[in-house]
Parts: structure tokens; sequence; C-alpha cells
């Protein structure tokens, strides 16, 4: 049992990195992931005489917080204008602490999709594959028979599979990638920069919206050329001025500032067979608003 409280405090600190990153998984926020977090330690500090073991304990009640902010998010996403992407993890590109950077999970391309499954789903699928929880215990969490939680994983798993998201390629050659695409952008020439997509390239606007993007997915090299071009001719190269190479949530993205026409945003990209594969521009000013533009 945990009694004392400076002791409590300090094996609690511990567990926080580890409890954030399941709560930012599971909910996309990371404001939401916080919350969870601290409400956890408010009801450690109201029943610790009763805890034994403390890191399934936390795991469990996070978990169980973050499934009601889902389900909540799941109604208000109805509503929600345009796709809807994850809040972007930024840190400087050369920052070896970036812990993100080793985590295939964390990036937008694999988040993206994961939040395109439903919330038992996706809780099941990450409590299991991501932090080894027994099937047991995710039951518990979901309130359903322990062949339900495997059943919700199990899905949860093959739709991972299915949308088979771009794997990350070394930083290098993100930056090569990247140069190309940029230097084909400045030039508005369309031939250009559709030989620097995919061929099944995907472009996904976030803004709600709030702000100036695609309000649809955009789907195809060509279609997504056409859509760069668009904007290249609207706004000029004054478009990208100021912008400046970040890490975002593990991969070599852009943050580009306000400017007289522009938008603030975050983009991120990945790459596929040395072409850029996916482009997220998150516009949501109130999903960009913790970073600095």
């Amino acid at each position: 049992m945990l009694t004392d409280a400076t002791a409590l405090a300090a094996e609690f600190d511990r567990h926080r990195s580890r409890l954030i990153g399941l709560a930012y998984r599971l909910t996309g926020r990371v404001a939401d992931a916080e919350d969870a977090v601290q409400e956890a330690w408010l009801r450690l500090a109201a029943e610790r005489s009763e805890i034994r073991e403390l890191g399934a304990w936390l795991t469990t009640v996070v978990s169980r917080i973050c499934l009601d902010q889902m389900r909540s998010a799941a109604v208000r996403r109805e509503r929600y204008v345009g796709p809807w992407l994850p809040e972007p993890l930024v840190a400087d590109v050369d920052d070896p602490q970036d812990v993100v950077a080793t985590r295939d999970d964390l990036r937008m391309a694999a988040l993206r999709v994961l939040h395109e499954l439903p919330p038992d789903q996706r809780l099941a699928f990450v409590l299991h594959d991501a932090f080894d929880v027994p099937f047991a215990e995710i039951a518990e969490v979901l309130g359903c028979a322990v062949a339900t939680a495997r059943q919700h994983a199990s899905r949860g798993r093959r739709a991972m599979a299915a949308a088979d998201p771009a794997p990350r390629v070394p930083l290098p050659e993100q930056q090569e990638v990247l140069g190309a695409f940029l230097s084909a952008v400045s030039s508005g020439d369309l031939a250009a920069i559709t030989r620097v997509l995919h061929p099944d390239a995907v472009f996904v606007g976030d803004s709600d919206g709030k702000a100036r993007t695609a309000r649809r997915e955009i789907l195809g090299a060509e279609k997504i050329a056409l859509f760069i071009t668009g904007l290249f001719d609207k706004y000029g190269p004054g478009l990208y001025d100021g912008l400046r190479p970040v890490a975002v949530n593990g991969d070599l993205g852009l943050v580009l500032p306000e400017g007289p026409e522009v938008d603030a945003r975050v983009v991120v990209f990945s790459v596929r067979a040395g072409l850029v594969a996916e482009i997220f521009d998150i516009a949501n000013p109130d999903k960009i608003a913790h970073v600095v533009i």
C-alpha cells in the first residue's frame, strides 16, 4: 500500500511519461492527455490506501477516463468540418531527446488510421499491442467479456494492417525527398510537382473550417499537384515565407507562420519509394496553439 504522500508523488512521476503517451494515443489531443493524467493523480490521492499495484491501477484509470473522452469526441466529430487529425507533437529536427522519433505508432500516418477506429477498438488495440495490458484488464475497462475485448483488438489490428501507413524512412532520405518537393513547389511547375509525389499520394487538411486548407482528402499525385499549383498561383512565392523545418511526431515536417494571406499551419509528410506519399496539413488554430510558430 502507498500511504506516504512524498513517496506516492515520486512513484507517480515515474509513470507520468508512459501515461501521457497512452492518453495521447487514445485521445489524439495533448491537453486531453494531460487532463486524463491529472485526473488520475487526483483519484490516486483519494484512493491510495487501497492500491497495491500502482502501474496497473493508473493504466486502468487513465484508460477509463480516455474512453469517456473518446466516446464524447466521437459525437463531436460528426459536426467537425472536414477531415480530423491528431494534434501534432512538434520538436526541433536535431533534438536527440525526441522520444517519439523512436516510436512508429506515434507517427501522424499511423495515428490518422488509429483514430478512424471506433473507441472500443482503439482502446483494446493500443492497450494490448502497445502497452501489453492483458485482455482480462482490457475487458474490465470496456465493461465487456474477455472474448469481446480480444475481438476489438483483433479488428483494430486488421484495420491498421489493411490501411498500411507508409513506414518511417531514415531522416536523410526524408530530407532529400522534402527538398525535392519544395524545389518543385517553388518552381510552380505542375509536372515537376507531380513527379515528386507518389502516384497514390494523399493530402489531408485539418481546419474545422477555421483556416484555409482542403475541406476533403485529395487523392492522387495529379490532383494534389493541381491543388498546390492553384495555391501557388493565388498566393505567390510568399506562401512559403518563414517556413521552418521541424520534427512532427518524429517525422520531418514544416511550420509555416501566419502571413497576410496565409494561415499558420504545421505540415508533416510521409515518404514511400522515394516520393512524398502523404501530406498532413494541420491548420486548425486550436490544434497548433501549443506550437511555437
